[in-house]
């Protein structure tokens, strides 16, 4: 299931997107092997805490969080993994882990890695574990205006 805030965002906007269910998966590089997409296209979303505010993280579904080299990067005094809770209290209209990195929709900065720019092409969760979307990168770009960090 895509959430209605993100279809209203996307449809608003007159992008093309391809909503991809797919067989359940929690992990983002099951979830690009589930919706048959390559890891390295397939974004996951990440929540930290910088400072005490929440922010997202979006980078290759095969990559890792760093994060003592985020933390110098944003130049944060602590850095930390949000909890599962802090994560559903933010995400309300998602299901925990299945965040789309759009984090104006939730009133969050994003920080997105410059691997992801590599491809034409994004893919990420849209609030569930079995629906994916695709879209181009640069559309995502020009709506989520996030922050390109290399992590």
């Amino acid at each position: 299931m895509i959430t209605s805030r993100l279809k209203q965002l996307l449809e608003q906007s007159g992008v093309r997107y391809h909503g991809i269910p797919h067989l359940t998966a929690y992990r983002a590089d099951h979830t690009a092997l589930a919706a048959g997409l390559p890891s390295e296209e397939f974004a996951k979303t990440v929540l930290v805490k910088a400072d005490g505010r929440l922010c997202m993280v979006v980078l290759p579904a095969d990559h890792q969080v760093q994060l003592e080299t985020l933390r110098r990067k944003l130049g944060a005094e602590t850095l930390e993994l949000a909890s599962e809770l802090e994560v559903g209290q933010a995400f309300p209209d998602c299901e925990t882990g299945a965040m789309p990195p759009f984090g104006r929709l939730y009133g969050m900065e994003v920080f997105v890695s410059p691997a992801l720019r590599r491809g034409e092409q994004i893919a990420f969760n849209a609030g569930s574990h079995d629906e994916a979307v695709r879209m181009s990168y640069r559309d995502y770009e020009r709506l989520a205006q996030p922050r390109r960090l290399q992590m």
